[in-house]
């Protein structure tokens, strides 16, 4: 049998006690920060999920590593741009980047009028023209006016924007430019860009990203707009309108009566999908979403019902009580404009205020992933804004028709918007940006 001397035992015995008085009478961590309560978690909203990548301008064209330009130019190129303001910005810089693959002088585009948009502005109208040519100094060459001898007639037209599969502009184009010296075109949607020369995608990046400012009197009425705004702020673009819902060919059968007569009547001949159809269109994410799904989308996200949010849109939304019943301080230009200003300005203006108004704001979400939500994305990401976010219809729709409800449904909303916000999905198109792993 072992002895263990009693001196040597009765140490060990006082010393363990001590120890664990001192752990029992100190305070615990817990009180020493804030509890980890459910309060605390819904503080927690999608904004402060850390980001694991980044999208930033690419180096490439941001240094400006130029390849020269010919010292003869090929001919005058015109870009016509049809559609909403941002639409034609888009077509725009494409046809920017087009005009330096083709080595031609670049002629200030044109821009639709049309009665739809309540539009009637020309280029110069909303973009600053002489800040446009300086920038783009050493990318192309820009000109106002057209020589003698070309300036009295209009622009062969060469058709390019209903062709389909790729569309190459050195085979199609540049003969008739050779030709006849001025020409104009709409780009093709289905060009690759990817193809481009690096000199003509840099030129089409500093276009589209450096060089398109508002113009001085336009850019101080956005600034008035933007000054007048509550902060901190999130602005909404929003898309529930009768043509929106009509172009979709989705039905909503619980809106009033009034509301589907609108949305029939912008159909034309855009027949609403039934049946199984219908509902894989659905959950393909085709549908847009509803101003009362978009307030729970926003709840899912944990972003504060009592937040300052600028709504991005267009006249004519609908349902939107279901979502001013929940987000109460809800901004509009209409009601934040003087109503005499507002009453005069067409379509691509007030567009161009929310346009503004977005690529400033302290976190941008959409609705929709058009060519205003493209264009405000890259350009947040420019300026180094990176909160910003677009709501899954896909989904929203998916998971509501597992039968997913409230809180059940909030949470799942959660998990898939958290894990795009990390990875930074749709927060910058590729021609122009590089993933950076932080």
């Amino acid at each position: 049998m072992v002895s263990i001397p009693v001196k040597p035992l009765f140490v060990v015995v006082l010393t363990f006690s001590l120890l664990l008085a001192v752990i029992l009478l100190s305070p615990s961590p817990q009180f020493l920060s804030t509890p980890l309560s459910s309060a605390s978690l819904l503080d927690f909203d999608i904004w402060s999920v850390k980001r694991l990548v980044e999208w930033r301008p690419c180096k490439w064209w941001l240094q400006g590593h130029l390849t020269p330009l010919h010292t003869k130019s090929n001919g005058y190129i015109r870009i016509d741009c049809y559609g909403g303001l941002n639409q034609m910005r888009r077509d725009f810089c494409d046809g920017v980047g087009i005009a330096r693959l083709l080595n031609a002088t670049l002629v200030l585009p044109k821009f639709e009028v049309a009665a739809y948009w309540n539009e009637s502005s020309r280029f110069a109208d909303v973009f600053d023209v002489d800040y446009f040519i300086q920038k783009m100094s050493g990318f192309i060459q820009v000109v106002k006016d057209l020589p003698k001898d070309l300036a009295s007639k209009e622009p062969f037209r060469v058709d390019g924007s209903k062709r389909k599969g790729q569309f190459d502009y050195r085979e199609s184009i540049l003969p008739p430019l050779l030709e006849h010296r001025y020409i104009s075109f709409t780009p093709a949607m289905s060009q690759r860009r990817d193809r481009y020369p690096q000199y003509a995608k840099a030129t089409l990046c500093q276009a589209c990203y450096s060089a398109l400012r508002l113009t001085t009197s336009l850019e101080k009425k956005a600034i008035e707009l933007l000054d007048v705004i509550p902060k901190p702020f999130l602005s909404l673009h929003l898309r529930f309108e009768p043509d929106m819902v009509a172009y979709s060919r989705c039905e909503y059968p619980n809106l009033s009566p009034s509301l589907i007569a609108a949305i029939e009547a912008a159909r034309v001949e855009r027949k609403p999908w039934t049946g199984e159809v219908a509902q894989s269109w659905r959950k393909r994410g085709k549908c847009p979403l509803t101003p009362n799904e978009t307030a729970l989308m926003l709840q899912s996200l944990r972003i504060s019902t009592s937040t300052n949010i600028y709504l991005a849109a267009g006249d004519g939304l609908m349902e939107m009580e279901g979502f001013t019943s929940v987000y109460t301080k809800v901004f509009t230009k209409s009601a934040l404009l003087n109503h005499e200003d507002f009453t005069r300005m067409h379509g691509n203006t007030k567009a161009a205020l929310d346009y503004y108004v977005s690529i400033n704001s302290d976190a941008y979400v959409a609705t929709y992933f058009g060519n205003m939500d493209k264009m405000v994305a890259a350009m947040r990401a420019y300026k180094g804004m990176h909160k910003t976010l677009f709501l899954s219809r896909k989904a929203f729709a998916e998971l509501t028709s597992q039968g997913l409800e409230e809180e059940e449904l909030k949470k799942s909303l959660w998990e898939v918007h958290k894990n795009d916000f990390e990875i930074g999905r749709g927060s910058a198109l590729p021609d122009c940006f590089c993933e950076f792993k932080l």
